[in-house]
């Protein structure tokens, strides 16, 4: 009787142990997230899972080209995937070419390929303030992103982590590219 006890005890313990491990790392570690549309496409595709970094962003800023998560703030229980593209400071402005420019200048990048269409808020310079970002998705045409006025301007305290490994489909796990 006393070794089945011990056994029960034992086993509990490691159980809560495991859960304890478990929450932490959930709330302070990473945290699996779920691609739902195509707004990132040609990087990231409806229906994939990611684990998101939420430990970087603790001893670090966003660089520009980061994939961000943060939730959108219309809707509970929604979290956008974006990538960042204006960081604190910086004016942003989209003209009619579809041209990004960042101070004037015009964003040299890779991603977001296809002519802009529709600038939407961005068709005046934006300032952003010293705790905010401009984000876009990767298919500029298909994103509801920093340009539409019911997502604007994202403040760092809401980032919730970067995009960190991609979990699911299996024949596309790894890493995520971000520069």
């Amino acid at each position: 009787m006393k070794n089945i006890l011990k056994e029960i005890l034992s086993t509990s313990i490691y159980v809560l142990v495991a859960l304890v491990v478990s929450l932490l790392v959930v709330r302070y570690v990473g945290v699996r997230t779920h691609v739902d549309g195509n707004s990132m496409n040609d990087t990231l595709y409806n229906g994939e899972n990611l684990i998101v970094d939420k430990i970087t962003y603790r001893f670090s800023e966003p660089d520009r080209y980061d994939i961000v998560v943060f939730p959108f703030q219309h809707s509970e229980d929604t979290f956008y995937i974006k990538r960042v593209i204006g960081l604190p400071g910086e004016t942003i402005y989209i003209d009619d070419e579809g041209k990004i420019y960042i101070n004037d200048e015009i964003l040299e990048e890779s991603y977001g390929k296809e002519i802009i269409r529709n600038p939407g808020r961005a068709y005046e310079k934006i300032r952003l303030a010293d705790d905010e970002y401009f984000v876009m998705g990767d298919n500029r045409n298909n994103s509801s992103d920093s340009r539409d006025p019911a997502v604007g301007n994202i403040k760092r305290s809401d980032l919730i982590g970067r995009a960190w490994v991609r979990i699911w489909p299996l024949n596309k796990l790894g890493f995520i590219r971000h520069q």
